[in-house]
């Protein structure tokens, strides 16, 4: 999915798009060429036809309130035709919408929503400054009339709370009454207007969510309100409340706002990572002299110029020039790094000192900025196990919210009909269920921001929750608890056969691989001297196969070598079949049809923070393990070496996933870390897994959180911080669930005023996000 803004002629869809020609201005976007800017293809390799028409878009959604809304969304997406699945996150904003591009286009599900009262935006263009300064400059100036008609009104109604019964005269009073009357007129039809409108469309559509018992609750206050103004002789006559509701519109204003504001700072710190490419770029032209264009204009091949401070739009190399650059995001690198001519740039990170002339190599989705960008989209929406618990009792409590506020109206009605009614109102504004709908994605989103702002990719917000139950960690040894540099250190020949024969075929099977071991053999070949051994082509050596944990083979069709035609090994001894070794060394073998043909043995050296690491562990509770394909004895000696009690070596992927059931059937909640390359199956099996390593296709990674680059020391720091997010996550659940069995009584009794209700309703959801935003700023390895 390309990281980048919409063209400028869709700069129209920033604004508010009336629902009449919303359809004709989303139409911009059914080219692929614009909605590709939002969305990627999905492959389905049993069905290449339907592989080319699927695609999952990312989309901003604007008018959501709570978890009910986001239910509504999703049911409203799912009745259009061609749209597949839906997966909409109140907490992040944000939604994931699969279609099928044979069966609809984005403007007719763009504009789908419309009809129930949310307007979706290309999570390209979501976060342009003028339509979020419009939207935040209204909602501010909501706030502001609310509070200023309030404090007018309490004004007015103050003299009446505390002046004797003959104080003032009825004249005087009407005139107060009437002062208050008008000024809650602004509140009502300007500051409420969002209530109501929602409501209405609620009502419409015969659905539910917060606004609902809101606008009944406002309105059911006004009306008597204004009953006993018109007619101070009447049912009503005493029973006047707008300081009441002019408080609680304010109250309940102020924690909309205020939990925007602080939304942005928790579950938005993941879309300031995800915005990190300029719109524009300098590229040279034909002239020679420097333009400055568009950054979805350019391609490969073009040289650009990157000042200080601003962000690499694309993947390239250094021509001219050299510079510090900021990689944090993407390699896990926190200190700047420098950058010489030649040397390459990846797109996202920033440059630092000094400008730079770039040859532009990749663009687009194929950048690996790109790719880190969709992992971070699709946990976006993701929605962890306690979360998706509360979006299903959001809906029913509602209903069970409207039935309390009319059992409190009937009970109260036979003896004093004015507390009935604003006791039905307490209760209609008291109990929603916001803070229960946020206690968990809130938290969950906060932490993913702070682990992606020091290179952890969150792929599941729901690991977050099983990491936080961990008590062992299993590693596979190379690549993660090793250094991905494996060297060639000797090289053994069957008898008539050259060391750099051998070497050549060697790597030329290897490189069909991406293990640590495979690099290492390609390096030493590509490091020999010119003309040394005969080259292996593609008409040489076919069908070559890869399997995981044990090695590669090929047919060889034609060698200079005195080789048996046919099928060639490379890898494990048991796969070679060329018996065990003694040696305490990492050994590769290649054998072909005659038997064993050669062996490389290898240098490895453990991380240098590979003991802290462990240390940290263990420490924090785990048990430590190492599962390795390599031999037994290897394994074991890099265990004692960083303290391990538990290492099995000569694993098969069958073998380490046996072993992993084993623990779980024993009731061990494990974590596995792998080099993501060849340990599919076991990542993929584990409570909690993590991929480590910069040569990790991340797009096809198996895992739940992702280490591009080498921060492997960030393990203890994510098991200490999902454990504090699930206590942060208990405490939201379990003030939600106080709050709502204090103050429902309360409302039911006749006992809380309407002020006080919202006031309490805004402060419940308040406390659940600033407790939620502490989890952005604890400190931790950076």
């Amino acid at each position: 999915m390309q990281a980048a803004v919409l063209s400028p002629q869709l700069a129209g869809l920033r604004s508010h798009l009336p629902e009449g020609d919303a359809l004709a201005r989303f139409s911009l976007l059914d080219d692929v060429s614009e909605w590709s800017l939002f969305s990627r293809p999905l492959p389905e390799p049993h069905d290449q036809a339907a592989a080319s028409s699927l695609w999952e878009s990312q989309v901003a959604v604007r008018g959501m309130h709570c978890a009910a809304c986001s239910l509504q969304l999703e049911h409203a997406l799912l009745a259009t035709p061609g749209v597949v699945s839906v997966q909409v996150s109140a907490a992040s904003q944000r939604a994931s919408v699969v279609w099928s591009a044979a069966q609809t286009k984005p403007s007719v599900w763009l504009t789908a929503p419309l009809a129930v009262g949310y307007r979706l935006l290309p999570a390209s263009d979501a976060f342009a400054p003028d339509p979020e300064r419009k939207e935040s400059r209204l909602a501010l100036w909501r706030w502001l009339v609310a509070g200023f008609c309030m404090m007018q009104v309490m004004m007015y109604a103050f003299p009446a709370y505390i002046a004797g019964p003959d104080d003032i005269t009825p004249d005087i009073q009407n005139l107060l009454r009437w002062a208050s009357w008008m000024l809650s007129l602004p509140v009502i039809l300007f500051s409420c207007r969002p209530f109501f409108s929602n409501a209405l469309r609620d009502l419409r559509r015969r659905s539910i969510s917060m606004d609902l018992p809101v606008a009944l609750g406002i309105t059911i206050t006004f009306a008597i309100s204004s009953a006993a103004t018109f007619d101070p002789r009447g049912w009503w006559g005493q029973e006047v409340y707008f300081d009441s509701l002019t408080m609680f519109v304010f109250f309940l204003l102020s924690g909309r706002w205020l939990e925007q504001r602080l939304r942005d700072r928790t579950a938005g710190s993941l879309e300031s990572l995800m915005q990190r490419l300029p719109d524009s770029v300098e590229r040279q032209g034909a002239n020679g002299t420097f333009e400055r264009i568009a950054v979805r204009r350019l391609a490969a091949g073009d040289l650009i110029r990157v000042l200080p401070g601003e962000a690499f739009p694309a993947d390239g190399s250094i021509v001219s020039g050299e510079t510090s650059v900021d990689e944090a995001l993407l390699t896990g690198e926190s200190r700047p790094l420098v950058r010489l001519a030649g040397e390459a740039v990846i797109a996202g990170s920033y440059n630092l000192s000094a400008a730079v002339q770039v040859r532009v190599e990749q663009i687009g989705p194929s950048t690996r900025y790109a790719q880190i960008v969709a992992l971070m989209q699709r946990a976006s929406v993701d929605k962890p196990r306690l979360a998706l618990l509360a979006d299903r009792v959001a809906k029913p409590f509602l209903w069970f919210v409207l039935l309390a506020a009319a059992m409190a109206a009937a009970v109260w009605w036979s003896t004093d009909p004015a507390r009935a009614l604003m006791a039905a109102v307490a209760v209609l504004v008291v109990t929603c269920p916001c803070a229960l709908s946020l206690a968990t994605p809130v938290a969950m989103l906060s932490s993913a921001g702070f682990l992606a702002r020091r290179g952890v990719l969150v792929r599941r917000l729901q690991a977050l929750e099983s990491l936080a139950a961990i008590d062992t960690v299993i590693f596979d040894k190379t690549g993660t608890l090793t250094t991905a540099q494996v060297s060639l250190r000797d090289v053994s020949t069957r008898e008539g056969i050259a060391a750099d024969q051998a070497l050549q075929l060697a790597a030329a099977m290897a490189r069909h691989s991406r293990h640590p071991v495979s690099r290492a053999l390609v390096a030493a070949a590509e490091g020999a001297p010119a003309g040394s051994g005969p080259a292996f082509d593609a008409q040489t050596l076919i069908d070559v196969q890869e399997f995981p944990g044990q090695g590669l083979q090929a047919s060889l069709t034609a060698s200079p070598m005195s080789l048996t035609l046919g099928r060639v090994r490379l890898g494990s001894a048991r796969f070679c079949d060329a018996g065990d070794s003694l040696h305490d060394t990492l050994q590769v073998f290649l054998a072909d049809e005659s038997g064993w043909l050669a062996r490389f043995d290898l240098e490895e050296a453990t991380r240098s923070d590979a003991a802290e690491i462990v240390a940290a562990l263990q420490a924090a509770g785990a048990d430590v393990q190492i599962l390795s394909g390599d031999r037994a004895a290897v394994a074991r000696q890099i265990a004692e070496q960083l303290g391990i009690k538990s290492a099995l070596g000569d694993c098969t992927p069958q073998a380490k996933l046996d072993h992993l059931h084993a623990l779980q059937r024993k009731g061990r909640k494990v974590l596995m870390v792998g080099d993501g390359l060849n340990d599919g199956p076991v990542l993929a099996s584990a409570h909690v897994s993590v991929a480590v390593g910069g040569a990790l296709p991340l797009a096809q990674a198996q895992s739940d959180f992702v280490l591009p680059g080498e921060q492997l020391l960030m393990l203890p720091v994510m098991l200490a911080h999902a454990r504090r997010t699930m206590q942060v996550v208990r405490q939201n659940l379990c003030w939600a669930a106080l709050y709502n069995a204090a103050c429902v009584p309360l409302a039911l009794a006749g006992w809380l005023p309407a002020w006080l209700a919202g006031l309490g309703m805004a402060l419940s959801s308040l406390l659940v996000i600033a407790n939620a935003s502490r989890l952005a700023h604890v400190k931790g390895r950076t």
